[in-house]
């Protein structure tokens, strides 16, 4: 019988050995003219985008639906609250965490009387936060290669509204949707330069795990529910 260490010492040969090979690439480093490496190629993996906003839209709705984030197309400000209150009445909330900012303190006044408003500015308890019903933030884009939308600790106040609430809204405007991450991040770099934000997340549909026997399970590290409404 092998003893336990010759068990170790025979699965470290194999690995020794395994790495011996180079793995594998589908396509040969590539440099820019500033020696750079590119991701040009990679690019072939992730569907196209149009160069029109409609384009750029109707690709980012047919992936929210299968990421199955839900996009809602709101004509204003009201409209968007409406949507809330809908979303609050029909979930039976008593409690919505927010991080405040230009389009959220235009709904502000617009949200339902019955619901307790939690804002993160104010400081916030941990446990109280984890157990609201919901959590309410800007982005600062959307992604229309990915279906992603991308929240910094500029617009959300870090992550906690975006992971401990069960439903992250996100609320925005059309003209936040860029083609793919190249354009966000520089977005990002243009728009904050010097001030750039302490974290970037980019959330792609609600929180997900296979890991069991394959069978998707939503909420499984985070909000089982995500909803983009979406401004002109």
């Amino acid at each position: 019988m092998i003893s336990h260490q010759g068990d170790r010492e025979a699965i470290l040969g194999r690995v020794k050995e395994a790495l011996r090979e180079p793995a594998p690439l589908k396509h040969p480093a590539e440099r820019s003219a500033g020696g750079e490496p590119t991701t040009a190629h990679f690019r072939e993996w992730l569907p196209p985008v149009g160069a029109a906003i409609e384009e750029r839209l109707d690709l980012f709705r047919k992936l929210s639906e299968t990421l199955r984030s839900e996009l809602i197309a709101c004509a204003s400000v009201r409209e968007a609250a409406a949507e809330i209150a809908s979303l609050a009445s029909a979930g039976g909330w008593k409690t919505l965490a927010l991080h405040q900012g230009e389009l959220v303190d235009a709904l502000l006044p617009l949200l339902p009387a019955s619901l307790t408003i939690l804002p993160l500015q104010s400081g916030y308890d941990k446990d109280q936060l984890e157990a609201c019903d919901a959590g309410l933030t800007e982005c600062d884009l959307l992604v229309a290669q990915t279906g992603s939308v991308c929240v910094t600790s500029k617009n959300s106040g870090g992550r906690v509204l975006s992971v401990l609430p069960p439903h992250h809204i996100v609320i925005a405007r059309t003209g936040q949707l860029v083609t793919d991450l190249t354009e966000a991040y520089q977005s990002l770099a243009a728009k904050y330069r010097d001030g750039y934000p302490s974290m970037i997340s980019f959330i792609t549909g609600p929180s997900r795990t296979g890991d069991i026997e394959r069978i998707l399970v939503l909420g499984a590290h985070g909000p089982k529910r995500l909803t983009i409404l979406l401004l002109p």
